[in-house]
This record gives structure tokens, sequence and C-alpha cells, in this order.
């Protein structure tokens, strides 16, 4: 439980130290990524979902936006043609991961940190009742995580649900940074996305 306790503290401190370290590179790709959201579509830079957090915990994540202004809320597999409401510059902004950097602003707050599972909207049934029954539930959710470095939108939800359980009982500040690692491997070859 100590050891437990250790992890959190060093957790926290480590998505604080890489976020700040970070920002002088993420800020202009940022900018850039915005300004091409606002050209290539109407709508507004981000689009703020509701997601799961720790315990069930609901709150508003961000993302810049990649869909057209009205998709329904819900998971991207489960929208019968996902490629006709991407926004121009969409499926890149997907592809190369740069639609997830406003979600440092959620780890910079507490709600995420770099390394947990994927946060569920707060309509994916299935996939928050898996979670709730594995104990997963109650992790704080990630940017990345195991299951985004071992197949991310190319495996079923009982299949990220066994990756977040896995997760959760290895988990440590060694795997944290061979995850984030590995992450960066896959953003670099595009590996692992759909749309």
């Amino acid at each position: 439980m100590i050891e437990k306790q250790i992890y959190q503290s060093l957790k926290r401190g480590v998505d604080l130290a890489l976020v700040v370290a970070a920002t002088p590179v993420v800020l202009p790709v940022a900018a850039l990524t915005a300004l091409a959201v606002r050209l290539s579509s109407p709508g507004p830079i981000l689009y703020w979902s509701n997601r799961m957090g720790a315990n069930g915990r609901v709150f508003s994540m961000p993302k810049f936006r990649t869909m057209a202004v009205g998709t329904p809320a819900v998971a991207t597999h489960l929208l019968t043609d996902p490629r006709s409401v991407l926004t121009p510059v969409g499926s890149f902004l997907r592809r190369s991961s740069l639609d997830e950097i406003p979600q440092l602003w959620s780890v910079l707050t507490g709600e995420m940190t770099l390394v947990g599972p994927r946060p569920a909207l707060f309509n994916q049934d299935d996939l928050i009742t898996m979670r709730r029954a594995s104990g997963v539930d109650r992790l704080v959710p990630g940017i990345t995580g195991l299951a985004q470095i071992l197949g991310r939108d190319e495996i079923p939800v009982a299949q990220k649900v066994a990756y977040d359980r896995e997760y959760l009982e290895r988990c440590s500040l060694a795997l944290d940074l061979r995850i984030l690692a590995q992450t960066i491997l896959k953003v670099v070859r595009r590996e692992g996305v759909r749309h």
C-alpha cells in the first residue's frame, strides 16, 4: 500500500515535470495545429467531450476538433462512416495524434495522467461496465496506455480492458516510461489508427 502511494506521488511529479519540459516544443506545434483546424473547417478549434475519470467521476476532456460540428458524441467505431465526418485536416491530426495535445491541460489539472487507461466516453457503457468489474475504473485515465502500444484502435473492447487490468497490476514508473517511449514510436510510425 505504501509503495503504491509513493508510486502515485512520484507519477504525479513525473507527469508535471515532463509536461513542463515539453511545453517549449509543444506550444508552437499546438499553435500551428489550432490554426489548421480554424482555417480548414467552420466551428470551434477545441472539442470538449465528457469522459469517465477515476472512480467514475465525469470530466470534460479537450482535443483539437477533427470532425464536423454536429457529429454524434459516440466512439468513432460506432459511426456509420467516420471518414465522411472528418474535417479536411482531421485524418492527419488523428493519425499523427496531434489532436491529443490539448489533453496535456487535463494532465496539469490532475484529471488525467500521461500513462493510464484511455478515458471512456460517458456513454461507452460496455467499456465502463467492464472496467468497473475489473477494478480499472479507479485509475486516473491517461493520454496513452498499455492498450495504445499493443493495438490502439485495432483491438476489441474486452482486450483493451484486459490490458488496462494488466497495467493496474504491474504499474510502475519504469513501465510508464517504457509505454511513453513506445507511444512515441507508434505515433511516428502512425500505427494502430483506423481513421
